[in-house]
């Protein structure tokens, strides 16, 4: 079973339902279960596990091309190939360059040569982590090199090392609609949508509904600080006839306590109660389809 946690903007609990969870699912039923942390600009499902231990850190690399300007002609064959505007060739100044910030790495530049002047090196954007923490299977972590803007990428090489490791998979996904939240919720069988009831969250949560909707991914919606603002949210659920699988109420002890990275699954029954019942309606639902 493959759970994605999202959310169409950030601060709504996302990572909170997916650290928990895992928590909860590795306490009460089961160890086979692994934590994968895809969001890669902001990787902190780690700092919930005092106990973690760093097993394993490795690159995660992209084939990159370079230009050889001695067998180049600056023919610029290549700029016209590349549909990411990553190639500058001047030829006047017989200047020619590749920038490994904006390559997608499609060869399709080398492919256009005629004159074999592009090769390729191996090009760090981020990191993968393998992580013990104490519970469960552990927790994969992604991170992006500072100034890369190429997420997706990390995003499935940590999903890929996680294949077959795990009973239940957790992916905690970036907030937003972008491609590396595509990439992370693409193959899940159930998608935990997060959001608030405030207008921004409903504002974003209509657009991860829209989302998920159109990758037929199965999905319900938990309501995270119930109580703070309005019922506009649970309005929208309701007639659009929409799964809400948990309210968590607005409680600034819970937000003091989180903010000092603590699971609270661990101090509030209330709390813990939620999740049990959130993973109990996930796997009920499962079931049924």
């Amino acid at each position: 079973m493959k759970i994605a946690i999202a959310s169409g903007k950030g601060g709504t609990g996302k990572t909170t339902v997916a650290v928990n969870l895992y928590h909860i699912i590795a306490k009460y039923f089961t160890q086979d279960v692994k934590l994968v942390d895809c969001d890669v600009e902001e990787p902190n499902d780690a700092l919930f596990f005092p106990e973690r231990i760093v097993l394993k850190e490795s690159a995660v690399e992209l084939p990159v091309p370079k230009i050889d300007t001695e067998k180049c002609t600056f023919c610029r064959k290549c700029v016209e190939y590349c549909e990411f505007n990553a190639i500058t060739v001047i030829p006047p100044l017989q200047h020619a360059e590749i920038s490994p910030n904006l390559c997608h790495s499609c060869g399709a530049c080398i492919h256009a040569c005629m004159f074999d002047a592009i090769t390729e090196f191996a090009h760090k954007i981020g990191t993968m982590t393998a992580i013990d923490i104490k519970a469960g299977q552990g927790l994969i972590e992604g991170r992006l090199k500072v100034g890369s803007v190429l997420q997706t990428p990390v995003v499935r090489k940590i999903k890929n090392a996680s294949q077959n490791n795990g009973n239940i998979t957790i992916y905690d996904a970036p907030p937003g609609t972008s491609c590396s939240v595509v990439s992370t919720i693409s193959d899940a069988d159930f998608v935990i949508l997060v959001t608030e009831p405030t207008p921004f969250g409903l504002h974003d949560l209509k657009l991860t509904i829209a989302l998920v909707r159109a990758l037929n991914l199965p999905f319900g919606v938990v309501i995270n600080k119930s109580g703070m603002g309005n019922d506009e949210v649970e309005k929208f659920l309701v007639k659009e006839s929409i799964l809400i699988i948990g309210k968590i109420p607005f409680d600034k002890e819970i937000a003091r306590l989180y903010s000092g990275n603590v699971m609270l699954t661990e101090i509030f029954p209330g709390y813990e109660k939620q999740i049990i019942k959130i993973f109990k309606k996930i796997t009920h639902t499962l079931k049924t389809l």
